[in-house]
């Protein structure tokens, strides 16, 4: 699953929807806290259309990363076969480099398929498109996230948030009262009400790294 998306815009407009994308990117990169690697891919052997609009985009992708002031690698050849992109690579826990988000400039398909805007002269002028994804593929995203945290998620995004453990069976029923008070207020939680020691039950929420642990005995009840 891509969350592909495409803007067409003006040539005017490159410079600034791509600024706009690449801000996107960096926004959304740091709430996960990666470090992404920036590179610049040209024009491939195999590709569409005029050398001369491959030259003018990969100058506009150039330009918009020096205009952010983004460090970026070149990788020559490596664009994709209608235009030059911007691909935003990271490494995971392992140290392997995964395919990210991308930012494609393509002057080639509205040729291809006859795109025009009417301008301020009255006249018709060829649009350009923008190809942009920013988690990549969704599937191979969550992948990367479940090894970069080693499954020990942020608060905010671990599908178990809380645990609430009773001590005692007598604890039990103030343990249920509890967890439901916290799910009323949005919290994700279980409740590990076996008959398991509370040594057992902490270490088993250990291993499936729950942020908050709720132990309650007769002193946590009073």
């Amino acid at each position: 699953t891509m969350d592909d998306a495409h803007i067409f815009c003006t040539q005017e407009q490159i410079l600034e929807e791509i600024s706009k994308v690449l801000g996107l990117i960096k926004n959304f990169y740091s709430i996960f806290d990666f470090k992404p690697v920036i590179n610049l891919s040209t024009r491939p052997k195999e590709a569409m259309g005029d050398i001369n609009l491959w030259k003018k985009a990969e100058n506009d992708l150039e330009r918009a990363l020096k205009l952010n002031k983004l460090d970026y690698k070149l990788r020559e050849g490596e664009g994709a076969f209608y235009g030059p992109k911007i691909d935003i690579q990271i490494k995971d826990t392992l140290g392997r480099d995964w395919q990210m988000a991308t930012i494609q400039l393509d002057f080639q398909m509205p040729e291809k398929f006859d795109l025009t805007y009417e301008g301020s002269d009255n006249k018709k002028h060829r649009i350009v498109m923008i190809h942009r994804a920013i988690f990549g593929s969704f599937e191979r995203f969550i992948g990367i996230l479940i090894e970069h945290f080693a499954g020990k998620f942020p608060l905010w995004i671990n599908p178990i948030q809380l645990i609430v453990m009773n001590i005692t069976e007598k604890n039990r029923k103030y343990s249920s009262n509890i967890v439901e008070k916290l799910k009323e207020n949005g919290f994700r939680v279980e409740f590990d009400d076996s008959n398991s020691t509370i040594s057992k039950k902490v270490r088993d929420s250990q291993m499936m790294k729950i942020n908050y642990m709720i132990t309650i005995g007769d002193k946590e009840e009073e």
